[in-house]
């Protein structure tokens, strides 16, 4: 039998077997003694074939879970794109939206914020999305009801805050506190809408639940069309996924 037909064999039965057993049909004895036999036989002649099934197996797992996280991209895309209780930045009307998850305290965010930063300054037709997703601790998710208390009271100064986080060496209290009276904010009133809104606390579990139903494990993780990027991105990728977004666009349809 040609080898690569041996191969797609035996790449079938890695797939199936678990799954015939799950569903409650097993091969029956003489199907089960034969089949081992001929897998016996192959990998004593021919052992590396069972490395070249397995990558075919991850290969199919690979494309199984891009396509997976692609449709709940889509399906999600209203909350993704519209929540009304999302800080926006770069240009509101832009063509393309780049959605992210962060936490202030998270060092992938910290690198991560200079390639926005970058990006936003050299296209100014990306509109951004801002996903306070505090997951690290009580210090973060002080920091990101902060945040929202001030993006509710004086949403031009959001970005600037957001930019002073990644700046500070520390998130604590202080540290954030100290930023929202260097922003001409009043410390005492934004604590208290912080801890007391319940549009704060809400988008803190909206974002959350949000995370979750895309399968995103951890900060940050970027949304640009209906790619998702878990983790810091490559040098040029978010460019790249913004320019592949804008040339798919049809009928004037938002990325």
């Amino acid at each position: 039998m040609p080898r690569t037909r041996w191969v797609a064999i035996l790449t079938v039965w890695l797939a199936t077997v678990p799954v015939v057993a799950t569903a409650g049909e097993p091969f029956d004895a003489a199907e089960e003694t034969r089949i081992r036999e001929l897998v016996r036989e192959t990998l004593r002649e021919n052992p590396e074939i069972v490395l070249e099934a397995l990558q075919i197996l991850r290969e199919r797992q690979r494309r199984a879970e891009a396509e997976a996280r692609r449709q709940a991209v889509v399906d999600q895309r209203e909350r993704l794109l519209a929540d009304p209780d999302s800080p926006v930045g770069g240009n509101p009307k832009g063509d393309v939206t780049i959605v992210e998850f962060f936490d202030y305290r998270c060092p992938y965010c910290r690198a991560a914020f200079p390639m926005v930063r970058e990006l936003l300054e050299r296209d100014g037709n990306v509109r951004f999305v801002y996903k306070e997703w505090p997951i690290l601790g009580p210090d973060s998710d002080f920091a990101a009801r902060i945040a929202l208390a001030v993006h509710r009271t004086a949403p031009d100064r959001y970005e600037a805050f957001h930019a002073r986080m990644y700046e500070s060496e520390r998130v604590d209290r202080e540290t954030v506190l100290a930023v929202v009276a260097e922003l001409g904010l009043d410390p005492v009133e934004i604590e208290r809408r912080a801890l007391e809104d319940p549009a704060i606390e809400a988008e803190i579990r909206e974002v959350a639940e949000l995370a979750d139903s895309l399968g995103i494990s951890g900060t940050p993780a970027f949304v640009v069309g209906d790619h998702l990027i878990p983790g810091l991105p490559e040098a040029g990728m978010l460019e790249r996924l913004v320019e592949t977004v804008r040339r798919r666009r049809t009928g004037g349809e938002e990325g």
